[in-house]
C-alpha cells in the first residue's frame, strides 16, 4: 500500500474513532419574562406596606424553610414523612432507574465483550473442500468474541445525552415530590390548626347561646321576658350547634390526610393538636429573582431536562440516516472432537466488518426525525409556559401578602366593635332597653368577625407557605445535606 493510501486509511479510520455528533447541541433556552428583577408591576408594594411582614429579594428560600414558623411539632412531623412517605420513597427508586438506565446506555460506548460457546454440523461446499470432498462434520467451539460499533455520528453518545437528560428529569421530579410532601404536611398542620380554632370559637359561641337561653329563662320566670324569646334563644342555640359537626369532620379529614403523609394508617397515628397561636408567622421572607427561580423551581428543571431529552432525541434519529459500521472479532479453539477441543494446535481467530446503509424504508426514517424536531420544538414551549407559569404563581402570591395584613387589620377592628356592641346590648337587654332578638342578632354579628379574623390569620400562614413553594422551596443544590434523601 502507498504512503498516500496509508495515509488516507489511518486519517478514515480516525475520523471514525473520533466521529462528530449529528443533531442540535443543547443549550439552556432563555426564560421569558426572567430577565427582570420583579414578578408584576406592583409586586414589590408589600415593601413599603408598613406591615410586619417584609421580603428580602435577591434571596433564596432556606433548605429546611419550614422551620421559619418555629413549630417543633410541624418540624419532627415533616421529618416523619420524610422518612416515611411511600410517594417519595417511590420518586427515589425512579431516580434510581433513571440513573441505572444512563449507565446501561453509556455501556454501548465500548466493546462488548462475550464468551462463546457452541456445537454445530456443518457441510463445506467445492469450492471449499477441492478435489476431495469433505463430509459432513460435528464441530465445537468456545472462546471470547468482540463486537464493537464505530459511532462516527454521534448517535450512540446523543442516546447517552438522551438518558442522562430523563435521569435528570427523575431528579427533578424528586425534587418535587420533597418540595410537595414537605408541603402539603405544613397545609395539613394548618388545616387543624385552623379547625381546632374554628371549633373553639364555635364552642364559645355554643357557650354564649347557652347563657342566652339561662338569661332569658330567668326573664322569662321574672315576667319580664316572653316565651317567643325564650324559644328565640333555644332556637338559635340549636342553629349555632349545627356548625360543630362540619368543623370536627374537617378536623379528622386534616389528621387522616397528614397520616397518610407521614406514611402511617390513620388508625396507627394521631397527628399533633397543632395550633395558631403556637405557630410563629415569618417576618423576614426570602424573594428569588425571576432569574434565579428559572434555575431552582423543581417544575422549570424538569421541564428544561425533557427539552435536554428531546433535543438529544433529534440527534440519535438523525443517526439512524447514515450507514452503521461494526466491528467483529472471536479467538478459541474449535475440534470436530470434544476430547481434543484444548489441544494447542485447534487456536482459530476470525475477524470481520460489516456495513449497513438504508436504502430504502417508505419514508420511516426520516419521518422519525422530522417528528423528533416537532417533538423538541412542543418541549421547548411546554418549558416556556412552565416558567410563565411559575412567574405568574409568584406575582398572585406577592398580590395576596400584600393584603394579607390589611385584611387582617380590618378584622381586628371589625371584631372589636362587634364585641364592644354585643357588651353593650346585653347590659342594655339586662336593664329592659333592647330585646332579645337585638341581642341574638349582635351576636350573629360577633360570630361571622371572629371567624373573619380566624379566616384572615389563617390566609397569612397559608400565603407565606404558599410562597416559599411558589419559589421552588429548598435549593436544589443542598438537597444532598438532608438526611436519608440524596439526589
Amino acid at each position: 500500500m502507498s504512503p498516500s493510501n496509508k495515509t488516507f486509511v489511518s486519517a478514515f479510520f480516525l475520523t471514525l474513532l473520533a466521529g462528530c455528533s449529528v443533531g442540535p447541541d443543547f443549550a439552556r433556552p432563555d426564560a421569558p419574562g426572567a430577565k427582570g428583577d420583579t414578578y408584576s408591576k406592583d409586586a414589590l408594594t408589600h415593601l413599603a406596606s408598613g406591615n410586619d411582614q417584609q421580603l428580602t429579594p435577591g434571596q433564596n428560600p432556606a433548605a429546611d424553610w419550614w422551620t421559619t414558623f418555629n413549630s417543633p411539632a410541624l418540624n419532627a412531623t415533616i421529618q416523619q414523612a420524610l422518612s416515611g412517605n411511600r410517594s417519595l420513597a417511590s420518586a427515589e427508586a425512579s431516580l434510581a432507574q433513571a440513573q441505572e438506565s444512563t449507565h446501561a446506555a453509556n455501556g454501548g460506548l465500548y466493546p462488548q465483550v462475550a464468551l462463546t460457546a457452541g456445537v454445530g454440523r456443518e457441510k463445506y461446499g467445492a469450492q471449499f473442500s477441492g478435489p476431495s470432498t469433505i463430509p459432513p462434520f460435528t464441530y465445537f467451539s468456545v472462546g471470547p468474541s468482540v463486537n464493537y460499533i464505530f459511532d462516527y455520528t454521534g448517535g450512540q453518545r446523543r442516546a447517552v445525552q438522551q438518558q442522562q437528560a430523563l435521569a435528570d428529569e427523575a431528579a427533578c421530579r424528586m425534587q418535587a415530590a420533597y418540595l410537595s410532601l414537605t408541603g402539603n404536611v405544613a397545609r395539613e398542620a394548618l388545616a387543624i390548626a385552623s379547625a381546632r380554632a374554628r371549633i373553639a370559637t364555635v364552642q364559645a359561641l355554643l357557650d354564649e347561646d347557652t347563657r342566652n337561653v339561662n338569661l332569658v329563662q330567668t326573664a322569662l320566670t321574672a315576667g319580664s321576658a316572653t316565651r317567643v324569646d325564650l324559644l328565640s334563644a333555644q332556637s338559635q342555640l340549636a342553629a349555632d350547634e349545627t356548625l360543630m359537626t362540619p368543623l370536627r369532620q374537617q378536623l379528622s379529614v386534616a389528621q387522616h390526610a397528614l397520616a397518610i403523609l407521614v406514611g402511617q394508617a390513620p388508625a396507627d397515628w394521631t397527628a399533633p393538636d397543632f395550633d395558631l397561636d403556637q405557630l410563629q408567622l415569618p417576618r423576614t421572607l426570602p424573594l428569588s429573582l425571576p432569574s434565579s427561580l428559572a434555575q431552582r423551581r423543581p417544575d422549570i428543571l424538569a421541564a428544561e431536562a425533557r427539552l435536554h431529552a428531546a433535543t438529544a432525541a433529534v440527534g440519535v434519529a438523525s443517526s439512524k440516516l447514515y450507514p452503521q459500521i461494526s466491528l467483529s472479532a472471536s479467538v478459541g479453539p474449535q475440534s470436530t472432537t470434544l476430547s481434543h477441543l484444548f489441544d494447542s494446535t485447534n487456536l482459530a481467530w476470525g475477524v470481520s466488518s460489516g456495513l449497513t446503509a438504508p436504502l430504502f424504508d417508505g419514508g420511516t426514517l426520516r419521518s422519525q426525525k422530522r417528528g423528533s424536531v416537532d417533538a423538541m420544538h412542543a418541549a421547548l414551549a411546554d418549558y416556556e409556559q412552565a416558567v410563565l407559569q411559575s412567574l405568574g404563581q409568584v406575582a398572585d402570591v406577592l398580590s395576596a401578602l400584600d393584603h394579607d395584613a390589611e385584611q387582617l387589620s380590618a378584622q381586628k377592628k371589625a371584631l372589636d366593635l362587634a364585641q364592644a356592641s354585643l357588651d353593650l346590648t346585653r347590659e342594655s337587654y339586662r336593664v329592659g332597653n333592647v330585646g332579645v332578638l337585638q341581642v341574638l342578632d349582635t351576636e350573629r354579628v360577633l360570630q361571622r368577625a371572629r371567624l373573619g379574623y380566624l379566616d384572615a390569620q389563617t390566609a397569612r400562614y397559608q400565603d407565606t407557605l404558599a410562597l416559599y413553594l411558589a419559589l421552588g422551596g429548598n435549593d436544589p443544590q443542598t438537597t444532598e445535606s438532608k438526611p436519608g434523601h440524596a439526589l
